[in-house]
């Protein structure tokens, strides 16, 4: 069987930026292992597969090693490739996903995504997490299964050399580090080693917990943001109640065919 797949870098006015993804269109859902095969087999923080759905699609997300409910990044890529490449005419495109209903518009050259907020919480700093960051932070808070470790600077989120060894050790699936920027409201960095994913370039689903974050210590609702890893991307971020809408751009990387893939797990 072969399959079509796409790679989009998503958050990125430019190749080689923002946040890879593959986006694997279906026409409906073979077994879980094939999915599960073919994200291990691409290696990218996440691949995306959708199948038609009613008005819309239904989308998920795997890693290298596990699927997960949320991710901004490939459902923008997703949403990027029903629009440029697959002939989306609609001015709303509707995902159905473990997190609920997501929707994107195109806008332009761009892209306005809706996703859910997830308010933090503060908590005590987990045992060795200072360690495992290898500094540590002023604050900590829980947002999900995800970890928010708040510092002083954005020299120190930059100039942070992690162990991913004892970050998978956390109590968390995943660890969001920010500080106040200086050209930016605020900045970050995301590791999840646990889930395969050592440094993610630019993560959706950590600007869901970071904006009510923000928001809340800023006193407003619009903020500019930007991750500051090694390939780096912009959001532009409004607060809605509990709705997080992103502002974003995305390019496409190249297409390519799957060959040799059994859409039924053999018995």
């Amino acid at each position: 069987m072969t399959l079509r797949q796409y790679q989009v870098d998503a958050f990125a006015e430019r190749v080689f930026e923002g946040n890879p993804a593959a986006v694997v269109p279906l026409e409906a859902w073979p077994d879980d292992s094939v999915l599960q095969a073919i994200a291990e087999e691409n290696n990218l923080a996440e691949t995306a597969f959708f199948v038609p759905s009613g008005e819309g699609y239904a989308l998920r997300w795997f890693t290298p090693a596990a699927e997960v409910d949320l991710c901004g990044h490939a459902t923008l890529a997703a949403a990027h490739v029903l629009y440029t490449q697959l002939g989306y005419d609609q001015a709303c495109a509707r995902f159905f996903t473990r997190s609920g209903e997501l929707q994107v518009r195109r806008q332009g050259e761009r892209y306005l995504m809706d996703l859910p907020a997830v308010p933090v919480v503060s908590c005590s700093t987990p045992s060795g997490l200072a360690a495992a960051l290898g500094s540590a932070p002023v604050e900590v808070h829980r947002g999900g299964d995800y970890l928010l470790a708040v510092y002083a600077s954005e020299s120190e989120v930059r100039d942070l050399r992690p162990s991913l060894t004892l970050l998978s050790e956390q109590p968390a699936q995943g660890v969001i580090v920010t500080a106040p920027g200086q050209r930016h409201d605020f900045v970050s960095r995301f590791f999840a080693p646990r889930l395969g994913v050592p440094e993610d370039p630019v993560t959706g689903s950590a600007h869901c917990r970071l904006a009510p974050y923000w928001a809340g210590r800023l006193g407003k609702n619009r903020l500019s943001a930007r991750q500051v890893s090694a390939r780096g991307g912009e959001l532009g971020i409004e607060l809605q109640g509990s709705r997080v809408q992103f502002t974003g751009s995305a390019v496409l990387f190249l297409v390519g065919e799957l060959h040799g893939v059994q859409l039924q797990a053999p018995p």
